[in-house]
């Protein structure tokens, strides 16, 4: 196969401009995101839940620094048959219906026109300005299978498919800026779009609240079975047998 050799306005031209345009719409998805973002308002009761099984599960792990009766205390607070917490709170849960939720189908409607409609309208202008344009090359070959990915507006049996339209080249800047958003913008931005593509697409299990009461009955289960044994037991003989060196500490 014969070997191509790229015109270099085509990188001053096609390459470069949608790279610029490509990091630019993100940054202005990540500043109109925010502007439009309405603050969730926080449920008192789930955050105190979550906090009660936060304590417990540090009960768990770091009990035997706490003597044997402090350790049965807040035991017995969290697993008694009858006043324990996670034997007594019974939590209502009501899942909520998505298509009833007015909350839901507005920040619905917000990630559509911040996310999916800007994405449409600069992919569609892109391919029509930049179309037929062979802009960059892979460096390592790739099979038949990645042409229809990799040469979106190209159609030619001929070129290798390691070879990226420029429409191609849009949608691989799209997913793959993230590090550069994460630079400029920082961690938690607006502007990275495959994780929003990521987010609406677990948009629907994350909408169905837990159930507390399961989650109780499995904190119940684990902080039975432990046993308490006192890591600090014999600190002060360890301690004392210990040869220590104040030399440093007075010369």
């Amino acid at each position: 196969m014969a070997h191509l050799l790229l015109d270099s306005s085509i990188r001053l031209w096609v390459v470069l401009p949608i790279v610029f345009i490509t990091f630019f719409v993100g940054v202005l998805r990540h500043y109109v995101t925010q502007l439009i973002h309405n603050e969730k308002k926080v449920d008192l009761q789930q955050v105190s839940d979550s906090q009660v099984l936060l304590r417990s599960r540090i009960l768990r792990e770091n009990g035997k620094y706490l003597p044997k009766q402090s350790f049965a205390m807040r035991k017995h607070y969290f697993n008694n048959p009858e006043t324990g917490f996670f034997k007594k709170v019974k939590r209502k849960v009501i899942p909520k219906n998505p298509m009833t939720d007015t909350s839901m189908l507005t920040d619905m409607m917000k990630g559509n026109l911040t996310n999916v409609l800007p994405m449409i309208l600069i992919g569609g202008w892109i391919n029509w300005a930049f179309s037929g344009f062979v802009t960059t090359k892979v460096p390592f070959p790739l099979t038949l299978r990645f042409k229809p990915m990799l040469q979106r507006g190209i159609e030619l049996i001929s070129l290798d498919a390691s070879w990226v339209s420029s429409a191609s080249w849009y949608f691989l800047n799209v997913f793959g800026l993230r590090s550069m958003y994460t630079l400029i913008l920082g961690q938690d931005n607006a502007a990275d779009q495959s994780r929003i593509m990521q987010d609406q697409m677990t948009g629907a299990a994350m909408a169905m609240p837990p159930d507390p009461n399961k989650a109780f009955k499995s904190e119940w289960e684990a902080l039975e079975i432990v046993e308490h044994k006192w890591a600090l037991e014999n600190v002060e003989e360890e301690l004392m047998c210990q040869d220590l060196n104040f030399r440093g500490l007075f010369s």
